[in-house]
Order: structure tokens, then sequence, then C-alpha cells
């Protein structure tokens, strides 16, 4: 057996390994640019830090102020109010109530950021009560894609 032959000889080695790294360089492109191409890269938008505080008269008039306490400013468009009632928006008093609304709406379109110390009223539908419902106030991100409930407030019968 030629021992220093067998050790002197690496010929092979070199086209071995050159190949290994070709192939996982090759892999680790593949799986970045995949990532990118398929937009598992996307950030996703988070939820505002925010505090409201609620308001609830349960007279003839039932209804419900939400004012924003504390936070960041948010724009109105992505601030829904949900309930399981009716609710008016000031425009349309004698029209169509729905369960829910854009902080916009309830505003009657005057407004584009919810900052501290702004506030909307809630009022519900003819006939209807508020105080054995859950009301939350929701925020959707622009695209649409996600969404939170920032706060909710339950009535006094809920």
């Amino acid at each position: 057996m030629k021992l220093k032959q067998l050790f002197a000889d690496d010929d092979a080695v070199s086209p071995v390994i050159g190949v290994i790294l070709m192939v996982a360089i090759t892999v680790i492109l593949a799986a970045v640019i995949g990532t990118f191409v398929l937009g598992l890269g996307e950030q996703t938008a988070t939820a505002p830090q925010a505090s409201f505080s609620f308001d609830y008269n349960q007279s003839s008039a039932d209804y419900l102020n939400i004012t924003h306490e504390s936070g960041g400013a948010i724009d109105s468009d992505q601030l829904n109010i949900t309930t399981g009632v009716g609710i008016y928006a000031p425009d349309e008093a004698t029209g169509d109530a729905a369960e829910s609304r854009t902080w916009t709406a309830l505003n009657g379109d005057t407004q584009t950021d919810v900052t501290a110390g702004t506030s909307v009223t809630i009022i519900p539908e003819d006939g209807e009560s508020l105080s054995d419902q859950t009301v939350r106030i929701v925020w959707t991100d622009e695209a649409g894609s996600s969404s939170a409930t920032l706060q909710r407030w339950s009535g006094p019968d809920a």
C-alpha cells in the first residue's frame, strides 16, 4: 500500500466541496428571493395604543359618549364603533341605522384624526337601548387586512 501517495493525493476533495458550496449558495439565494416574491417578508401593521372613556346616559334619551383620553392620533376612517343594535349617524337621524359606524360618520364627516379629547356620541335606533349591549371600538389597518379591538364597554344590564 502506498500510504504516502494516499495522503498526498487530494484531487477529489476540492471539486466535491466546490459543488456542495455552490448548491448551498443556490438554496439560500432561492429562499431569500422566494421570501420577498411571496410577500412573507412584509411587515404587518400594529394597532395603535389608545385609551377611551365611556359616559352612559340611561335616561329617556339613551346615548353613550365615547372620548379618546390618551394615546396617539388615529385616522377616524380606521375606527369603527360596533354594537348589537342599530346606531344613527348625525346626517341619518331619520334614515337607516346600522350596527357598525365609522368614527367619521358618527361625527358628521368633519374629522380626519381622533386625538386626545375628541369625542363621539352613539344614539341607538328607536325602541332600542344600549343598556344591555356591548360597544366595541375596532381599529382596521389601511389595507383592511388586519383589525384589533382597542376597547369595549358593556352596558349595566349586559
